[in-house]
């Protein structure tokens, strides 16, 4: 994997981290799903990341 991708993965886990983090702190609806929101933001990019990665490997563009 390369170093952009192992950055663009690392910062992925960062926002979803900082989304459970601001997730579980709120007090209102809005940040909640905007919390949330990030942790899916951040999950499925790292998950696409991933599948890019092995895409390539195989061949597949």
């Amino acid at each position: 994997m390369s170093a952009n991708r192992v950055f663009f993965m690392v910062l992925y886990g960062l926002l979803a981290l900082l989304g459970v983090i601001l997730a579980a702190a709120a007090r209102d609806v809005g940040i909640s799903l905007f919390g949330w929101g990030l942790v899916a933001f951040g999950v499925l990019n790292a998950f696409n990341t991933i599948k890019v990665h092995f895409d390539e490997a195989e061949g597949r563009h």
